[in-house]
């Protein structure tokens, strides 16, 4: 997408109509013409407002009070009082884009950060492009973007300023919302300086000087997050705080084994209950992306709904559901692994060879449960259908894909599709499926009113799309030194289709160290699924790393060696595996952050019996992490993690607070899901609804993190999933080292580990 950019300004009696129309939430469903932009994309008493267009559509900017007006990539308005309105394309899911995204642009921008405002943009896919948070991409994705549109605001006002004095360009300097010229002592700030840089032309991209990391005043350094006062206050910013008028509210059952249809309902019971205003079944589309059948219950409180559903009595047609079993798929998966496996993923070398030959072969079984995302947010939505059209508020990761989803669902135009992007209560790969949004709408539509759809924290856990379990039959060979000579891996998965596995479980893609071995073999066997599963954080990683990790760590056990140094010898020379592609594996970086961890970890100290350190390596989401616990284990098996060392490069850190925020809470998440997570999975039903079967971790358990950044000067990459996938394999490793028992099964618990 290539972004130029467009200056304009208005008169007041413009801007007051756009604040009227902001006040009456209307202003986000406009969808307007190249005529009304030219009206409504101004500022007060003139102004300054940068945006960017594709081709010949120029757009919309928002008011700078609050609610978002329709926009194309437009990121940048600067009021003549000073202060500066930055917006946040991207879903807040609580990894801090709405602080970081404005923060890259007030970088570049020289801003005062004290004058920013950061505003969540309006949802328009044709305008902004790809709107979404997940993968750890917004980061990497839109780096050069938002730096540019940062640096082409700058000049705009460097070149309104020498125009002023009557001074070259380059004599011209800016810092902290001013523009400075030092051979005569003269400043004039940004807002002084608005309208005259709205008649400045447009800076060609390649003239823009980016900034070198050594020159950035804010990028790199600890900036509170945008929303935390009102976070921490209470103000109604998620999807589950909203409330339009003459709206009801709504709950919807569905068959707890996917794939059920409704048979019959006790909905004349219901429909008399206190409060009920409607109960109907409704067909669905039968997919779980969209929506599957079910009876939706509408009321005048989410209580008096929920409360009515407690009596509702639901007759399911089971014929096609899902019959899935845990129990019988661990005891398949233990009979495959005894053979080949049914494809090969990746064959190189000499692989029987060298096993014939080697005088040292280790081989080990590992696996690891179904669990869900259960963020704290359950799933919900608010929609409201009229006159053929549809407005939802709803808290997605995907909110473009949403907005494309229900125009199919309900048979719309997307252009009588409106999403409003609200802040998100976790998401952690939830969220990138939007069948919440397309049951709203559907009620909302079959209903005849708006409707705010709440799922409760047993529809939840019932109805997610799981992170897949699995199984991996480990193999391998070791020389004469100690070295790693031949790696085998029959991995064992499931499949919904019969031909590609579910999503996270996916070990076509060369998963570290297979890239790294010259004799290697990898195999897949799939077994049917008709449970829903779906990306977790970290997708593939998160499993892979456990599985992968703590059987190097068998291998360097084995070999008499020490794990780091194990580890850096199967590292190799620094080197990129696909030389000039930044998202790749650099064996020099993955060693620096192995090197960093152990020492800031006090890696090789004597410790006590019943005390142990154990190491771990991933690259994930174009991070490289390596991490050390320090765990206590008593004669009970009771498990204390002291400490967590974490060495990461993700390139220049953007907001030091809100990466180490994201480290700590990669940790914390992989410990409480390796500690006890998991899913029993029988007849097609899952039998943990709720926490009380679902032991998230305590507080009082969560370790100390100690965070350690190599700040490079590669491309910055995300940090809100790869810093998890050591996490579990550190743990485990380290109770190797203060028992001497190997762990090869998720959860801990299985194996008799408390907290």
């Amino acid at each position: 997408m290539s972004a130029v950019a467009h200056a304009v300004t208005t008169s007041d009696a413009d801007v007051r109509e756009i604040l009227r129309m902001a006040e009456m939430e209307a202003l986000p469903a406009v969808r307007i013409t190249r005529r009304s932009f030219i009206k409504l994309a101004g500022l007060a008493g003139g102004g300054f407002a940068l945006a960017f267009h594709v081709g010949e559509e120029s757009v919309a900017l928002a008011n700078p009070g609050g609610a978002p007006a329709l926009a194309l990539n437009a990121y940048v308005r600067i009021f003549p009082s000073g202060s500066i309105v930055i917006f946040n394309k991207s879903p807040e899911i609580g990894q801090g884009l709405k602080t970081a995204f404005p923060l890259i642009i007030a970088e570049e921008l020289d801003a005062d950060w004290s004058r920013v405002q950061a505003e969540q943009s309006p949802i328009n896919a044709a305008l902004y492009g790809v709107q979404s948070a997940g993968g750890s991409r917004s980061i990497p994705s839109n780096w050069d973007t938002l730096r540019r549109a940062g640096a082409s605001a700058r000049a705009m006002l460097v070149a309104a300023a020498a125009r002023e004095w009557g001074v070259p360009e380059s004599e011209c300097s800016t810092e902290r919302s001013f523009v400075i010229h030092a051979k005569s002592g003269r400043r004039l700030a940004y807002g002084d300086l608005a309208t005259k840089a709205a008649s400045m032309p447009v800076p060609d991209e390649k003239s823009l000087r980016l900034k070198d990391r050594k020159e950035y005043r804010l990028l790199g350094t600890r900036v509170t997050g945008v929303d935390n006062h009102a976070l921490v206050t209470g103000k109604p910013l998620f999807g589950i705080d909203q409330v339009v008028p003459g709206m009801q509210y709504a709950v919807f059952e569905k068959c707890p084994a996917v794939g059920g249809k409704v048979r019959s309902a006790n909905l004349e019971e219901i429909r008399k209950l206190p409060g009920v205003t409607q109960a109907f079944v409704v067909e669905g589309t039968g997919k779980p992306t969209e929506v599957m059948p079910g009876v939706a219950i509408l009321a005048t409180s989410t209580y008096a709904a929920i409360s009515a559903r407690r009596k509702l009595e639901v007759t399911w047609d089971e014929s096609s559901a899902s019959k899935d079993s845990w129990t019988q798929a661990m005891s398949e998966a233990r009979e495959l692994a005894k053979k080949p496996g049914a494809q090969v993923l990746h064959d190189a070398g000499d692989v029987d060879g060298v096993f014939a030959s080697s005088k040292t072969a280790v081989e080990a079984f590992y696996s690891y449960p179904f669990v869900s995302h259960a963020p704290l947010e359950p799933q919900n939505c608010t929609a409201s259908f009229r006159d053929g059209a549809v407005e939802l508020w709803a808290p997605t990761q995907t909110p473009s894909n949403g907005l494309t989803l229900v125009s199919s669902v309900l048979g719309i135009p997307p252009e009588k599709v409106t999403v409003h992007q609200t802040r998100v209560g976790g998401g952690f790969g939830r969220r990138l499926m939007n069948d919440y949004m397309c049951e709203a709408a559907v009620i909302s539509k079959q209903a005849g009113v708006p409707v705010k759809l709440q799922w409760t924290r047993e529809d939840d856990m019932q109805h997610d799309f799981y992170r897949v379990g699995g199984f991996h039959s480990f193999k391998a060979a070791l020389d004469g030194s100690g070295k790693l000579a031949a790696w085998q891996d029959h991995f064992i998965t499931f499949t919904a289709d019969g031909r590609n596995p579910s999503s996270g479980a996916d070990m076509r893609m060369p998963e570290f160290p297979v890239p790294l071995l010259p004799n290697l073999r990898v195999t897949q066997t799939m077994l049917p699924l008709q449970v829903p599963t779906g990306p977790w954080r970290a997708p593939r990683s998160n499993t892979i790393a456990f599985a992968v990790q703590c059987f190097l760590h068998e291998c360097a056990v084995a070999a008499r060696r020490d794990h780091v140094e194990f580890l850096l010898d199967v590292m190799g020379e620094p080197r990129w595996l696909k030389p000039g592609e930044q998202g790749s594996l650099n064996t020099g970086r993955a060693a620096a952050v192995i090197k960093l961890a152990a020492e800031k970890a006090g890696w090789g100290r004597k410790l006590p019996r019943g005390r142990g350190l154990g190491l771990a390596f991933h690259f994930s989401h174009a991070g490289h992490f390596a991490e050390v616990a320090e765990v206590r284990v008593d004669e009970n098996r009771k498990l204390t993690v002291e400490r967590v060392t974490v060495a990461g490069d993700i390139g220049p850190i953007i907001n030091l607070s809100g990466a180490e925020n994201q480290v700590e809470g990669c940790v914390v998440d992989g410990f409480s899901t390796a500690m006890g997570l998991e899913l029993a999975i029988e007849n097609g039903r899952i039998a943990e609804t709720n926490f009380d079967r679902y032991p998230m971790l305590r507080m009082p358990n969560t370790p100390q993190v100690d965070v350690h950044f190599i700040q490079s000067d590669f491309t910055p990459t995300g940090v809100g999933e790869p810093a998890l996938p050591p996490v579990a394999p550190a743990i485990c490793n380290a109770i190797f080292a203060a028992t001497g028992h190997r762990v090869r099964t998720l959860p801990l618990t299985k194996e008799g580990f408390s907290i």
